[in-house]
């Protein structure tokens, strides 16, 4: 039987990454990345980024992104899949990113504002004023204005470049500029990107004419349409399949930001699954049928490309207190394991805020860590390592607890994910079984998403879930649950953790100090 394949592209900040599957198979037949940095070296980047800009900026060249994307295709040529057999591609991209197009398709401007760009903090403040204080935003949009979501950005091109704003006539996000690149022209976005603007209300799916006409009113007219995820935009340019050897008749999936992609590329597309990204800032998101408006605007308020919603929360420091600890002490994750059991669940009371270079939710940019309840014995290194690893999932916590979903499971990915400790610290914290997934999760996810739509618009009824199942590969080796004998502790140490938060910004709640001699007294 002749193979059936599907391939999808991730266009993250620092690589492009290729998946081709075989679903006649059920196998994935072809892996490759583009590291900018290395294989891209003309653009001087370092982690994908361009530098010496000014403080607070964080930018790329689109061009780059192109190059990137014909590169593994090349690649893709060169070996031996027979590329003419993909029947479809999809494409994910880091969230946020603004791609500023002239009406010819040139670069209107020629980098992109990316989604750790801080540079827009004055924007983002006079949006909000403009709409009417914060409550107003998250009924405008169902989030607040972040430095990383794109109206800002936009809203900053047009007060500070505006010859650059004028010019364009479109204004993409990364997948969106992919999407035009292979299919040739299509000017099209959908709900899973869009929501992460702070442009589109994902409740209502509307535009917000009140933050449109705050940044400029005529900004209507350079908004692509945006249509369902789950559909095809178009095909292959002509160009791009003589040129790489691919069908004329292949189908460009909608495709989706990096954070939708990556819930299908660990099979998170029914509610009861959470998605755990362990890396240097730390995700958790979900599924749920109807949209989620977390009144602090803390918690995102996505669309998933499945035409449901993924409210997703994020924090800044996960990895970075993790590795400075690695460093210091030259372990490596086993090593920070065995040091470890030496120390019991909780700490004895010894907890850390890890807000190393402030946080994003809360929303605190000025935070700094806070290390609570140690005695002068105890900075040892073991009472470090537990504690480090505690902060950072209890700090992941704090902000999923607002989240309404009691999870069934979590997957894990990232590199930390590697880590038993963290997996366990996972499963306990959050009360939950916690099981490591393979493999390149949003390129997968993008492949996965490109067969559900193409199967679906080629008559055969399937869902995602049943596409997904064969490739998501989980690790049950390292499949973590909750230690009963230290739930009670943990337990007391989620409130441990939330009533010392609270406190530090000034919010009523517990007596973390009462706390702390309870949790002493069980360790």
């Amino acid at each position: 039987m002749e193979s059936c394949l599907f391939a999808g592209l991730d266009v993250s900040t620092q690589s492009c990454k290729l998946v081709v599957l075989d679903w006649t198979a059920r196998t994935t037949v072809y892996v490759d990345a583009v590291h900018y940095d290395r294989d891209l070296p003309q653009y001087k980047t370092r982690g994908g980024v361009i530098q010496g800009l000014e403080s607070g900026a964080s930018e790329s060249d689109p061009l780059m992104w192109l190059e990137a994307v014909d590169l593994v295709l090349d690649r893709l040529k060169a070996s031996p899949i027979p590329q003419e057999r993909i029947r479809s591609i999809s494409v994910s991209g880091q969230q946020h990113g603004l791609v500023a197009l002239t009406e010819k398709g040139d670069l209107a401007r020629p980098r992109s504002k990316l989604w750790n760009d801080f540079s827009t903090t004055e924007e983002c403040r006079l949006l909000t004023e403009a709409v009417g204080g914060p409550e107003a935003m998250i009924r405008e949009v169902g989030n607040s204005q972040r430095t990383g979501y794109t109206a800002a950005k936009i809203y900053h091109m047009k007060r500070h470049e505006p010859a650059a704003y004028r010019d364009a006539a479109t204004l993409f996000l990364v997948h969106n500029y992919i999407n035009w690149h292979l299919t040739g022209g299509a000017r099209v976005m959908e709900p899973g990107d869009t929501s992460g603007m702070a442009l589109w209300n994902p409740a209502t799916g509307c535009w917000s004419q009140k933050v449109i006409r705050a940044i400029d009113p005529g900004l209507a007219d350079k908004l692509p349409p945006v249509r369902p995820s789950d559909r095809n935009i178009g095909s292959i340019s002509p160009g791009l399949a003589d040129r790489f050897g691919l069908d004329p008749r292949c189908a460009v999936g909608a495709g989706s930001g990096d954070n939708m992609c990556g819930a299908v590329g660990t099979g998170n597309v029914r509610p009861g699954i959470v998605t755990v990204s362990l890396g240097t800032s730390g995700t958790a998101y979900t599924q749920m049928e109807e949209a989620f408006i977390d009144p602090m605007g803390e918690i995102a308020a996505f669309c998933d490309s499945t035409g449901h919603h993924l409210p997703l929360l994020c924090i800044s420091n996960l990895a970075n207190g993790y590795d400075a600890l690695l460093d210091q002490l030259n372990l490596d994750h086993d090593g920070f394991g065995r040091l470890l059991r030496k120390t019991p669940p909780g700490n004895a009371g010894r907890v850390l805020l890890p807000w190393y270079t402030g946080e994003r939710s809360p929303d605190l940019p000025l935070a700094s860590p806070l290390y609570f309840g140690f005695a002068l014995a105890d900075f040892r290194p073991e009472v470090l390592a537990r504690a480090v690893l505690e902060g950072h999932v209890l700090n992941l916590y704090e902000g999923f607890r607002r989240m309404p979903v009691a999870p069934d499971e979590i997957r894990l990915t990232g590199g930390l994910a590697r880590s038993d400790a963290w997996c366990q610290a996972i499963a306990d914290i959050f009360a939950t079984e916690a099981v490591p997934v393979e493999g390149e999760g949003a390129a997968l996810g993008a492949a996965l998403h490109a067969a559900w739509v193409w199967m679906n618009e080629t008559g055969e009824t399937i869902s995602l879930e049943e596409i997904s199942t064969p490739f998501v590969i989980k690790t049950e080796t390292r499949r973590r649950r909750p230690q009963e004998h230290a739930r009670a502790v943990y337990e007391l140490q989620r409130r441990l953790f939330h009533a010392l938060a609270q406190r530090v910004q000034g919010k009523p709640g517990e007596d973390p100090f009462v706390l702390r001699e309870q949790l002493a007294r069980m360790g």
